[in-house]
């Protein structure tokens, strides 16, 4: 029985090309287990494509070989780009976005923007459905703290991210702007209405530090609820992720092609076997994930990831 439709018809499917980042985020998920020898597939054009391939087959619309099938519903699917930092690896982002909507994927990606530039952008911003910008702090002293600056002290300049931003919209009129926070120790009393007005995404999703490989700059739910609470605003297209809405929430995949699900019992993540060692399908049935959960972080967020 389908419990549901999945929002706009479309299943997004969450691709960590990279565990590569510029920054040093103190509480940063995005830390891999290396049990696999794979090397991260997104630099090998012959790997990455066999894995975009498994999944556009598995995931296809109206696969009843798919489990998920009998759950949701869905008529078209995204692939979604995460990192560590995919925009260390132009090159590589904008091969496997051409290659992805040639299978019929749209296009998303999510960045700390340090690496978007006029030129990136000119070339990427007609490939993107979303473009999703991780920013936890307006406050130059405070992205210091969390550890969002590159080894030179560069830290994302707000006044230039709009520019960038402005030009994105103005080549591609239907490209959606999303804004992840990540709520954390350091910040959970900043006031981040003032830039998100300034930025004025499609949606501000606010999530709270999640402690999958560390508890340090983890907050309470008082003080998450608090953070949420100030910045409740009809001109502030918020939506709020707790940390038991993102278990077995999210299709997953790590940078070396393996399915992988925040553990509900231990810190870390549960992994498949690689995609291209028994296929997409035979993967997925190692893994757990909850359709009801997936649907319900789409309960307010109607349109995407």
């Amino acid at each position: 029985m389908t419990l549901h439709s999945a929002p706009d018809n479309e299943l997004v499917i969450n691709w960590h090309i990279t565990e590569a980042c510029n920054y040093r985020c103190r509480y940063c998920y995005a830390k891999w287990d290396k049990a696999s020898e794979q090397r991260e597939l997104i630099h090998d054009q012959s790997h990455s494509t066999k894995l975009l391939e498994e999944l556009a087959a598995f995931f296809r619309p109206g696969n009843s070989r798919n489990p998920l099938s009998r759950t949701l519903g869905w008529r078209s699917l995204r692939l979604n780009l995460a990192g560590g930092e995919p925009l260390l690896y132009r090159r590589e982002v904008l091969r496997i976005a051409h290659e992805a909507r040639r299978l019929g994927f749209a296009v998303s990606i999510i960045t700390n923007a340090s690496r978007l530039d006029h030129d990136l952008m000119g070339e990427l911003a007609g490939l993107l459905s979303v473009l999703g910008i991780s920013i936890d702090s307006a406050d130059t002293h405070r992205n210091q703290q969390i550890g969002r600056e590159d080894r030179q002290g560069h830290r994302l300049e707000p006044t230039a991210l709009t520019r960038v931003i402005a030009l994105g919209r103005q080549l591609n009129p239907a490209l959606r702007l999303k804004i992840n926070t990540v709520v954390n120790a350091l910040n959970h009393r900043e006031d981040m209405a003032p830039l998100l007005r300034t930025l004025a995404p499609e949606k501000w999703k606010v999530l709270r530090m999640l402690p999958s490989v560390t508890d340090e700059l983890a907050v309470s739910a008082m003080q998450f609820d608090a953070f949420v609470s100030r910045h409740r605003s009809p001109d502030l297209p918020m939506y709020v992720e707790d940390n038991t809405d993102m278990r077995e929430s999210y299709i997953m995949i790590a940078p070396d092609g393996r399915f992988f699900q925040n553990s509900p019992t231990r810190r870390g993540y549960h992994y498949s076997p690689p995609i291209l060692d028994i296929g997409a399908a035979a993967a997925f049935g190692h893994i757990q994930l909850s359709p009801a959960r997936y649907l319900q972080r789409y309960t307010l967020a109607e349109a995407f990831e």
